[in-house]
């Protein structure tokens, strides 16, 4: 039996109407595979159709002209699209390759996104490879480790986000999770959504119609430059991560660049003195920078070609009981992280007078707003600074 498509319409906001497709019998929805009887074909009309899908003559002429094109061109396109896929449903030489088509979108739409998402994470093992790991375990744990990419819509992203707002930060804690570990965790789930729309997975490019969860502003801390000598007296029970650290505190240098960072980077010129030559494994950007004759010092005894300058450097909790002892050895309070050694060498570069683009390009920043932060934490210092001298008045 033929299937007939008919050109309908329905109506919606601001007195347009809606154009779909009506089949009958019905036909397999591409995705579901569930019967149905209407593809819509995201076209609109300001006029009506009659009764055999043309439009209708009395309503048009009260439209204006403009009205009357845009509604003559629509519903043309709108035809042969129907006429289209009338032909690919009844023509049995077209309809094989159409129902092998549907039949791929139902396949794609029932295999698993949690499978999916932990592909990506395993594949960046050399960058953020913690914090893809640690977003897969939310997202396994909110959809018990099920969920078809046929499943997968915007319902689901904005109920993932108040899930992560909301959840605690690990099963024994009753603290909820940091606003920024939720802002990082949810842009994976953005970023996977971005590949499964360029591998054929999703019909429509989700990503883009999920806002992602705001950045809360964080306290940088940093160490002054006396705090800083004081470390330098102070032993610490890893030697290597002490050097690592000072030597983050005089480049910037992040963590993962510091474990990745091989002999064949480094440079060194009569005119321009030593230098890396290296890639951004946040960013990706290939960059050169500049370093002192001191932080070259920093480095031991010189190796050759991909062998790493801090071979067995490594970020784990047993490695951050070291660095909390030895920052506590040295009479330091703050709280200081391993990245806050590059905090260190941002604003000690501004407080020294080096200007903020300058430290935007050594720390490798694509926008100048996010060195901005420095410059507020500069301000904050000064503002403390003037308030300390005081006069019996």
């Amino acid at each position: 039996m033929a299937i007939k498509v008919t050109l309908r319409q329905k109506a919606i906001s601001k007195g347009r109407q809606s154009l779909y497709l009506d089949f009958y019998p019905a036909i397999p929805h591409p995705v579901t595979g569930e019967p149905t009887r209407r593809e819509f074909l995201g076209l609109y009309i300001f006029g009506k159709l009659d009764k055999e899908g043309k439009l209708d003559k009395k309503i048009n002429k009260k439209l204006s002209p403009l009205n009357q094109v845009h509604d003559f061109n629509t519903r043309n396109l709108a035809d042969q699209k129907r006429q289209k896929i009338e032909n690919q449903i009844n023509k049995p030489e077209i309809y094989t390759g159409y129902e092998k088509e549907q039949l791929k979108i139902k396949e794609q739409g029932e295999r698993d996104f949690v499978h999916y998402f932990k592909s990506i994470a395993d594949k960046r093992k050399a960058s953020n490879h913690d914090n893809w790991v640690s977003a897969y375990n939310y997202l396994e744990t909110f959809t018990k480790g099920n969920l078809k990419f046929a499943d997968l819509n915007e319902k689901f992203c904005n109920e993932f986000k108040e899930y992560l707002l909301t959840t605690k930060s690990n099963k024994s804690s009753k603290i909820t999770l940091a606003q920024n570990s939720a802002v990082s965790y949810f842009n994976k789930l953005k970023a996977a959504l971005k590949q499964a729309y360029k591998d054929g997975y999703l019909r429509t490019d989700l990503n883009a119609k999920i806002e992602p969860i705001k950045q809360a502003e964080t306290r940088r801390n940093f160490l002054t430059i006396e705090e800083l000598n004081s470390l330098v007296k102070t032993e610490c029970n890893n030697p290597l991560l002490k050097r690592a650290a000072l030597f983050s505190a005089l480049t910037g240098l992040r963590f993962s660049d510091i474990k990745n960072l091989v002999w064949s980077e480094i440079h060194h010129s009569v005119e321009n003195g030593f230098s890396i030559h290296f890639t951004q494994q946040k960013t990706k950007g290939v960059e050169v920078l500049p370093i002192s004759e001191q932080a070259y010092s920093l480095l031991g005894e010189p190796g050759t070609g991909e062998q790493k300058v801090f071979p067995l450097l490594k970020y784990s909790a047993y490695e951050n009981k070291h660095l909390y002892q030895w920052i506590g050895a040295a009479g330091i309070t703050k709280d200081i992280t391993f990245h806050c050694f590059r905090h260190t060498f941002a604003t000690l570069q501004l407080s020294k007078g080096t200007d903020i683009y300058t430290v935007s390009k050594m720390l490798g920043h694509r926008e100048l707003k996010t060195t901005q932060i420095y410059a507020k934490i500069i301000d904050q210092t000064k503002r403390q600074a003037a308030d300390k001298i005081k006069l019996d008045l």
